[in-house]
C-alpha cells in the first residue's frame, strides 16, 4: 500500500477480533517506533507490550470512565508508552525554546508504531484517558516515570471509516496566518 492509502487506512479502532497478535507483527511496530526521529536523537520512550489477559482487563478498567474507552478491557494487546528522560542536549533545547520536545518525540514514535500496525492490517487506538498511577503500579514502572499514552492493538473487527476532516483551507495557509 502506498503512503496515501496507509494514511486513509489508519484510524482509531475500538472493536477488535479476540485473536492474538503475532509477536513478529508487534516487533515490526516496535521497530518502526524505534526508528522514529527525536530531538537530538534523545529517543525518550520505552514501550511495554501487554498481552496478559488479566493485566489487559485491569488496564482496560483503568482506562474506562465517564463513557470513555469501555472497549479497552477486551482488546488483545495494550502497549504502555513510558516517557524516558531526554538527553542533555534535547533537555537544554527544550528549556531554552520552551517546547516540550520529549512529548513531540513521543507523538512521532507512537504514530510510527500505529502506521506500521495499519500496514500490517492491525488496528490501533491511542488512549490518553486512563488512571496512570494504577497502570504504572500494575506494570512495575519506576516511580517518577510517566505513562502519557496507551495504545490498543489487535485485528480490527470493523470497516475502514470515511474520514471526516475540516477542509484544507481551514487548516492551512500560505505565507501568513
Amino acid at each position: 500500500m502506498n503512503f496515501q492509502e496507509l494514511v486513509l487506512n489508519r484510524q482509531s479502532t475500538r472493536k477488535y477480533l479476540p485473536d492474538n497478535v503475532d509477536k513478529n507483527l508487534i516487533d515490526k511496530c516496535l521497530e518502526a517506533a524505534r526508528l522514529a526521529p527525536s530531538a537530538c536523537n534523545s529517543q525518550p520512550w520505552h514501550f511495554v507490550v501487554v498481552d496478559d489477559r488479566e493485566k489487559i482487563r485491569i488496564m482496560g478498567e483503568a482506562a474506562a470512565g465517564l463513557g470513555m474507552n469501555g472497549f479497552a478491557a477486551g482488546v488483545p494487546v495494550i502497549v504502555a508508552v513510558v516517557l524516558e528522560k531526554m538527553n542533555f542536549t534535547a533537555k537544554v533545547g527544550s528549556m531554552l525554546k520552551n517546547k516540550d520536545y520529549c512529548m513531540l518525540d513521543l507523538g512521532i514514535a507512537v504514530e510510527h508504531f500505529c502506521l506500521q500496525a495499519a500496514e500490517e492490517g492491525l488496528g490501533t487506538c491511542i488512549l490518553g484517558w486512563f488512571d496512570e498511577k494504577k497502570v504504572a503500579r500494575l506494570l512495575g514502572v519506576p516511580k517518577g516515570k510517566r505513562i502519557p499514552l496507551l495504545i490498543t492493538l489487535g485485528h480490527p473487527d470493523c470497516d475502514i471509516r470515511k474520514k471526516v476532516r475540516k477542509p484544507i483551507e481551514e487548516i492551512s495557509s500560505w505565507n501568513s496566518y
